[in-house]
């Protein structure tokens, strides 16, 4: 495993994991075995929970569940710490190269991690849209 993401992981296993944890009643619901997109590790029984809520088309709040391995759970709190604090648009523009840059290395396995979580928030939004909280939203920031 890339030596930059087991610093990550040994950091977040000293200090916590910032985004753990459920919301209720969420904007957007994103679980990687509904959507069958392998993040967490190869294991069976590995899943992951993401939720999102949206205020004024911004992202408010993000937490997840899951249950994988360090690289995932470092993806993770990355992208966590990414959208929090974007609008939805600015959130959906999400790339690898915010990723790199957040952490600082093009490690595969991290990267693989990545790809995984940016095509999960881009089904997540077109959901959130398609519900017409996305349209209205998108009506406000317009304004």
């Amino acid at each position: 495993m890339d030596e930059v993401v087991v610093k990550f992981y040994r950091r977040l296993c000293r200090e916590g994991f910032k985004h753990t944890g459920e919301l209720e009643n969420p904007s957007i619901f994103m679980d990687t075995v509904g959507e069958k997109i392998r993040i967490c590790s190869h294991v069976s029984h590995a899943y992951m929970h993401i939720y999102i809520n949206v205020r004024n088309g911004i992202i408010d709040d993000i937490k997840y569940l899951c249950t994988c391995d360090p690289a995932a759970n470092v993806a993770v709190e990355i992208f966590c710490s990414l959208i929090k604090g974007k609008t939805v648009p600015e959130a959906e523009a999400l790339t690898e190269t915010d990723f790199t840059q957040a952490l600082g290395t093009e490690g595969e396995e991290y990267l693989k991690k990545t790809r995984g979580l940016i095509e999960l928030l881009r089904r997540g939004i077109s959901r959130y849209q398609s519900s017409g909280q996305g349209s209205i939203i998108k009506n406000i920031i317009d304004k």
